[in-house]
């Protein structure tokens, strides 16, 4: 396989490594236990989520952007997040505070993910808005402080603003779940 090959694969096969790490963080996050499940988690989720910076920026840097790398990008930030979400809620004692942002965020993925797919039936693209990928950002460093809190007892604050980052991640992903509808309306 040549080196050029070899290069034009590194940002898909980044994006199938964070999918394939997504369940394996949750269910060290699920073992609650900060040796052996927060530690690695947080490790493991910290690599993958400067992975969704990089494959992104590879690929358009060196112009190899593909179908396939368009579409398995959100699905694995989406799988991510989600699977974090659900794993920290299952260990949280921070009750609304952590499952109302979570809730928030996880129903607008579903809504948009239907309304991409209706929209598609129609021929009707819906780009990613710059706000939906400041959206995704927020999200894993709101996850990765809550993955976070465990590990470092000391520093009591990482919990707090990570709830605090959690729910301003879900004001902005409500805000761009509101725009997408509201840009497809004429479609409808």
């Amino acid at each position: 396989m040549s080196v050029n090959i070899m290069l034009k694969s590194v940002p898909n096969m980044m994006t199938v490594l964070r999918l394939a790490a997504a369940p394996l963080v949750a269910v060290l996050i699920w073992a609650d236990d900060v040796d052996r499940g927060y530690l690695p988690a947080l490790v493991i989720f910290t690599a993958a989520s400067v992975s969704d910076f990089f494959d992104g920026w590879m690929a358009r840097r060196l112009e190899i952007v593909s179908k396939f790398g368009t579409m398995l990008d959100p699905i694995a930030d989406k799988v991510l997040i989600g699977v974090c979400l659900l794993a920290l809620a299952r260990v949280t004692d921070d009750g609304w505070l952590f499952f109302i942002p979570a809730l928030v965020i996880m129903s607008r993925e579903f809504f948009v993910s239907g309304l991409r797919e209706f929209m598609a039936g129609r021929s009707v693209s819906i780009p990613v808005s710059t706000l939906a990928k400041w959206k995704t950002t927020l999200q894993l460093v709101a996850i990765g402080l809550l993955i976070a809190a465990p590990v470092f007892p000391s520093f009591a604050f990482i919990n707090t603003a990570g709830l605090a980052v959690l729910w301003g991640a879900a004001l902005v992903t409500a805000q761009t779940g509101v725009a997408y509808f509201r840009g497809t309306l004429d479609h409808v």
